[in-house]
């Protein structure tokens, strides 16, 4: 079990993902609203016919 703590620790410190930082966090926002404006904008399509 030691084991696989430490290699959390290790995944946590090098942070492939970026989500530790602010550039990784504005990613993911930009990308969220750019999925709910897309979103949105279908649902107004179907919605106007």
């Amino acid at each position: 079990m030691g084991h696989s703590r430490y290699g959390t620790q290790m995944l946590a410190q090098a942070d492939p993902t970026g989500l530790s930082s602010t550039t990784g966090q504005l990613a993911i926002l930009f990308g969220l609203l750019a999925v709910l404006a897309v979103l949105i904008r279908w649902w107004w399509q179907q919605r106007g016919r």
